[in-house]
């Protein structure tokens, strides 16, 4: 791709996000897109939020789960941006008004308490950054229609993100079991979704890692104060207007999330 298709690109994305009408997937438009070309995509938006104004407050991992990387062909995760107007609180109202197609997933999420500053970070270093650990429900949405995904179109769209919703219980990384801490999430009390820290790539620290090297190889090493949502511990599940999504993770504590809003016209 050429650098005014990374600009095409990015401006079809944006079109969709702001109309509700959800657009072919990118590997379709462009044959010759690749990963390279869909973090340039990915750029251009970031870029473009941050001179409207937006904060950068942290990153999230997808593709955490072994089994969807292998559906998408691919044998690592991938990175999207999250911006200081995607987070809500336990229990704030959620409007599905500003979501593309959304669906909610269980996660751990990670603030960081210091720079990670080596070139190559190591899982000791990652340990000692993490200033503690909140229970979160990750809402992702897709501006390609019918979420018609694979690697590429994902990577290009931020990484399929849309919001978040972060607990109020944080723990220090001593205080509960990363990789046996089990997962429940339900939906006005029935059970949509299980699972366990092992999930997300054997354990979330592993994201975490992959996200401090990865970063550092971009140059934007991870810093003070960042959030990282580090991958799912258990399917998603689809979001409608009214719903009322709660989650416990063992040891770590319960997360809610309210939609309390129907979806603006062409948002479905």
């Amino acid at each position: 791709m050429t650098p005014d298709q990374h600009a095409e690109a990015a401006a079809l994305l944006r079109k969709a996000a702001q109309s509700g009408e959800w657009i072919a997937p990118l590997r379709e438009i462009y044959p010759g897109i690749d990963a390279v070309s869909a973090y340039a995509i990915q750029k251009i938006n970031t870029n473009r939020r941050l001179a409207e104004g937006r904060r950068i407050v942290g990153r999230k991992i997808g593709l955490t789960a072994r089994t969807v990387q292998a559906q998408l062909g691919v044998d690592q995760p991938d990175f999207g941006t999250l911006f200081d107007d995607m987070g809500y609180g336990d229990a704030e109202p959620v409007p599905v008004s500003v979501l593309e197609q959304p669906k909610i997933e269980a996660e751990i999420a990670f603030v960081i308490g210091r720079d990670i500053e080596s070139p190559e970070p190591t899982m000791v270093d990652v340990m000692k950054s993490v200033e503690y650990a909140l229970p979160a429900l990750e809402i992702v949405g897709s501006r390609i229609a019918n979420w018609n995904i694979r690697f590429v179109d994902t990577v290009a769209d931020n990484a399929s993100s849309a919001a978040y919703v972060l607990g109020s219980s944080p723990r220090k990384l001593s205080e509960f079991d990363l990789r046996m801490c089990g997962m429940a999430m339900t939906l006005r009390g029935e059970p949509v979704s299980t699972g366990a820290g092992a999930a997300c790539l054997g354990n979330p620290l592993n994201a975490v890692l992959w996200l401090a090297r990865k970063m550092a190889r971009v140059g934007s090493p991870m810093r003070a104060g960042d959030l990282v949502l580090s991958g799912a511990l258990g399917p998603m599940a689809a979001v409608k207007p009214g719903d009322i999504f709660e989650t416990r993770i063992n040891g770590l504590g319960n997360v809610k999330a309210v939609f309390d809003a129907a979806p603006a016209e062409g948002k479905q």
